[in-house]
């Protein structure tokens, strides 16, 4: 068993209601019921955290030095291109982690060109709306199973996401 932490930036409590047509109609409320489902499923324990302020991502971040966190899903929201301090919380972690974001920042404005995040990153996950939680989750457990946090018997290929 493992512990993964999703950690949402600023503004994914608006998610379903904000730019539908960029970042579609799922709530955060539904990625995170079908994290903490999935994760479940094969073991695990999840928890979500979002917030809109730097400093608290940060905070979260530097406790899981502490907590037993194994893995971290982070979208970082608009502190992609913006948060020094988040990112070196995350490096002094030791975290692996995988960088997840709802849209294509590389189709987007020139300003959403540039992570602060991506080189520390296990994997980038973009563009594939909710369904790139679920498919960070995935590349999670498989990294878990590959590092003895759980056995491949407990890890079944999830056919729906």
């Amino acid at each position: 068993m493992a512990k993964i932490l999703v950690l949402h930036g600023p503004n994914l409590n608006l998610l379903g209601a904000r730019e539908p047509d960029i970042y579609g109609r799922t709530t955060l409320a539904e990625i995170d019921a079908r994290l903490l489902a999935r994760a479940h499923d094969c073991g695990h324990v999840l928890e979500s955290f979002q917030s809109n302020a730097e400093h608290a991502l940060v905070e979260r971040v530097q406790a899981t030095m502490g907590d037993g966190t194994d893995y971290l899903l982070l979208n970082p929201a608009a502190f992609t291109h913006t948060s020094v301090a988040l990112r070196d919380a995350i490096a002094a972690s030791g975290l692996p982690f995988t960088e997840i974001h709802l849209s294509n920042p590389h189709a987007r404005e020139p300003f959403r060109h540039k992570s602060y995040f991506s080189d520390l990153a296990r994997a980038v996950i973009c563009g594939c709306g909710a369904d790139s939680y679920s498919f960070g989750l995935e590349q999670a457990i498989r990294f878990l199973a590959d590092s003895g946090k759980t056995s491949r018997s407990r890890v079944p290929l999830s056919t729906t996401n």
